[in-house]
């Protein structure tokens, strides 16, 4: 498992055990993790919450009448630093 998939589990099993149900995913850059979060969080659950996902890279909260609410984050994968990362035409 890349780095970022490590970091995103982690971030997850923190997430999850504040009783959050939560999936993580590969994506080809990085690393996702979702969470539900219920319609009743206490402030400080909320900063808890918060702490964890400060980890991420980018983390965020989608909330819609249809869906609830959802705390997402992202982990990204590390670039490789040799080789032709740019592709062609791409200028060191």
């Amino acid at each position: 498992m890349p780095a970022s998939g490590v970091s995103a589990a982690a971030i997850a099993a923190r997430l999850s055990a504040f009783g959050l149900l939560t999936r993580v995913e590969e994506h080809p850059r990085h690393t996702s993790v979702e969470a539900e979060i219920p319609e009743s969080v206490s402030a400080e659950r909320w900063r808890e919450v918060l702490d964890v996902v400060a980890e991420a890279d980018r983390f965020g909260l989608l909330a819609t009448s249809l869906n609830g609410r959802t705390l997402w984050a992202v982990v990204r994968k590390t670039v490789p630093t040799t080789g032709d990362v740019g592709g062609p035409g791409h200028q060191r």
